[in-house]
């Protein structure tokens, strides 16, 4: 596989080891698809964490502005699956630091952890594993700009935008993969429910 997987070798790999999955599926928000991506079952394993977040970092470093901030850029992930990717991401381009943030239950806002803040003017890298709904993001945004950083891209493993996907403006948005699903509001526009196939709920 080459330093940059393309996006047919990454979707090989996600359906593979069982991170991506194809079926009748619905979302805690309500939405039904007929995919469903887990990336961290692929991360499960180191070799594959490795050719992704290489990959991802010279995706990052194709970018002429954020290759000369590399040596003061921040590399900062909503906790979870963005903190491999995180710390992989960090150490293929030899940023600065990698800090993350957490919540403490699933309804409750993002936060840094005691004394883990973004300085005034930092550089910041917003990573994650997939960007779907973008409410984690969005929120890690937020958070880096109220304590005084500069959000100045975006990361990510994966794309899987759904129809109530934010857009993040002029922000550049580096991606190995992109995945366009099929998606539903509701059980009554859903072709899948229709023609009757087995449902499955996924937690996120």
């Amino acid at each position: 596989m080459d330093l940059v997987p393309s996006q047919q070798d990454v979707i090989k790999l996600l359906e593979q080891t069982g991170a991506l999955r194809r079926g009748h599926f619905v979302y805690p928000n309500g939405l039904h698809a007929d995919e469903y991506l887990q990336v961290s079952l692929a991360m499960r394993h180191y070799e594959h964490l490795k050719t992704l977040s290489v990959g991802l970092s010279r995706k990052v470093r194709q970018n002429p502005e954020l290759r000369a901030m590399i040596p003061q850029l921040s590399i900062v992930a909503p906790a979870g699956g963005g903190v491999p990717v995180a710390y992989g991401v960090c150490e293929a381009l030899r940023a600065k630091q990698v800090y993350w943030a957490e919540s403490n239950g699933e309804d409750t806002p993002l936060h840094f952890r005691q004394y883990f803040v973004s300085q005034p003017g930092e550089k910041v890298l917003l990573v994650d594993d997939i960007f779907r709904s973008g409410k984690r993001l969005s929120e890690l945004k937020s958070l880096v700009e109220a304590n005084g950083g500069e959000v100045v891209g975006l990361a990510v493993m994966v794309y899987q935008p759904t129809p109530r996907t934010p857009d993040f403006g002029n922000l550049p948005l580096f991606y190995l993969a992109k995945l366009d699903a099929h998606y539903s509001n509701d059980a009554d526009s859903c072709l899948l429910c229709r023609q009757g196939l087995p449902l499955e709920t996924v937690w996120v």
